[in-house]
């Protein structure tokens, strides 16, 4: 800590190499799930049009969906933290709450993601690629030996080169690693996370193209005169997105209600329903690349459209309800285009506008969806650019945005993965406040040579966001004033603002020596 403060441009000159080096790895493990689970899905459809005619085969399939979902659930019994979308498990590592296993949640989690694509399961590889992410830079850092500060940024920093990987959305990577995981905007951090996001697209594009992930053409931006649209859109949005929110968390309580079912066995159920739905309605099968191509390659009715929304959204919480390993963000990207496709053929119907902006609201509906649901705004707006390609629409987006996040905020529907990581620490024995700026009590021991040992409590450099309220010295509690004299021994108790727990702690106790520094 005492050279970090003494050398500021060196540790931020160091983070960018780490930033690279993370960038690499994180990188390359996401490429490969991500083509792992590309080849998973083509196969799956090659087995459903090779089994369809065939009964025999068909009851084979059966069996081997079976097979897999145990091993699904052997896995996710092996490493629970592998289990679900992965962003909460990241986000409660970062504030000091959970502590992985990197080389299990990896090994698991990439066995696992792709056994369920194979499967056919409603589940996306983007919550996936930024656990993946983190844990391979939490991994890196710990066999080049770096300091707990270090680690965390690394670990912020491999979680936006994850989700930079899967989307080949660099700018949305550095976003949503400062506006989703960390939640706030340190310059040291995002020289790191830039110099990983932009590394790990660089290898994601020279394997996938330079070709954005959806192949959109947007001939036009909407009129200004048509923005009324935009308006009833964002409110349709923000309602539809609380309501994902409600059904997602009733699939979690729908499995968690099968308490005569061990845990290992409830993932073989959506197993069991998507080999039904193979050769019923296989459109609605993993991640939804098939639905896209629908509504861009062809003119669906409103009433078939509503049909796969339905399916879909119904068939995405019961897989994820079953904690198998896979994401929401690429399914509920699937369902916000549909969103914006059926609200957009009714509104070109009604008013005459021309049939071309129908892709408008489709890309629109996908960021506005996205804010409803996960609450990151710019992450969504720029997600979508450069999933599309396009900035040319950035005003649009910005206004659905705004307004579906104020409408899902003002029908006080928490942001998912808050829920679902209040949920995970629960089962793990912790307990968040409901107050989103609650404040945690935390002690630290004053290491003899510490930075604090022998100094007054105002001449300590604290980090922001704490306030040093007691030093218990033996049976003795004293209350710190600036004029407090800090003892070799004493416990230092400190009230943390919850949002910055894990870089706080960091801080404190590199102060107090309870940790070493590089």
């Amino acid at each position: 800590m005492k050279s970090l403060l003494e050398n500021p441009h060196g540790f931020s000159v160091s983070l960018v190499f780490d930033g690279l080096l993370v960038g690499i790895f994180a990188g390359c493990i996401s490429v490969i799930y991500r083509l792992l689970l590309n080849n998973a899905e083509k196969l799956l459809f090659t087995i459903i049009a090779f089994t369809k005619t065939r009964p025999f085969w068909m009851a084979v399939w059966f069996l081997v969906l079976i097979v897999m979902g145990l091993i699904v659930g052997w896995l996710m019994s092996w490493e629970g933290m592998a289990s679900g979308s992965g962003i909460p498990q990241v986000q409660g590592e970062m504030k000091g709450y959970l502590n992985q296993n990197w080389w299990r949640v990896l090994c698991s989690k990439i066995v696992g993601g792709t056994l369920c694509i194979l499967g056919g399961l409603s589940l996306g590889r983007e919550g996936p690629s930024v656990q993946l992410g983190a844990m391979t830079a939490k991994g890196v850092a710990k066999i080049t030996k770096k300091s707990p500060t270090k680690q965390r940024y690394m670990m912020t920093c491999g979680a936006g080169a994850g989700l930079a990987a899967a989307f080949n959305a660099p700018l949305a990577g550095v976003m949503f690693s400062l506006e989703e995981l960390q939640k706030n905007f340190n310059s040291s951090m995002l020289v790191c996370i830039i110099s990983g996001c932009v590394t790990s697209d660089f290898i994601s594009k020279n394997v996938f193209g330079l070709s954005p992930v959806f192949d959109f053409h947007l001939k036009a931006a909407l009129p200004l005169g048509h923005y009324w649209m935009l308006v009833l859109l964002g409110i349709l949005l923000g309602f539809c997105g609380a309501f994902y929110n409600f059904i997602m968390l009733k699939g979690q309580d729908l499995f968690g209600a099968m308490k005569k079912i061990p845990a290992k066995y409830r993932i073989v159920f959506p197993f069991v329903v998507s080999g039904i739905i193979c050769y019923t309605l296989p459109s609605i099968l993993a991640g939804g690349h098939a639905m896209i191509s629908l509504i861009t390659g062809h003119t669906l009715l409103v009433s078939t459209m509503l049909l796969l929304l339905v399916a879909k959204f119904f068939f995405s919480a019961f897989c994820f309800g079953s904690g198998a390993p896979g994401g929401i963000f690429f399914p509920l990207l699937i369902l916000g285009a549909y969103l914006g496709a059926i609200y957009g053929t009714l509104m070109i119907q009604a008013s005459g506008i021309p049939s071309y902006y129908l892709v408008n609201f489709i890309t629109i509906s996908m960021a506005g969806f996205f804010t409803a649901i996960v609450r990151a705004p710019i992450t969504g707006i720029l997600l979508i650019a450069e999933m599309t390609g396009t900035f040319e629409h950035f005003l649009s987006l910005a206004v659905v945005c705004i307004i579906s996040y104020l409408v899902a905020h003002l029908l006080k529907s928490e942001p998912i993965y808050e829920s679902l990581l209040g949920r995970i620490l629960a089962k793990n024995g912790f307990k968040e406040s409901e107050d989103a700026d609650h404040k945690v009590l935390r002690g630290f021991a004053v290491g003899t040579g510490s930075i604090a040992a022998k100094q007054l409590v105002k001449d300590v450099p604290w980090p922001e966001h704490c306030l040093i309220v007691t030093l218990n010295r033996g049976d003795e509690e004293i209350i710190a004033r600036g004029s407090t004299e800090i003892h070799a021994g004493d416990t230092i108790i400190a009230l943390i603002d919850d949002s910055y727990l894990g870089m706080v702690t960091e801080s404190i106790q590199l102060i107090c020596g309870e940790i070493i520094p590089e």
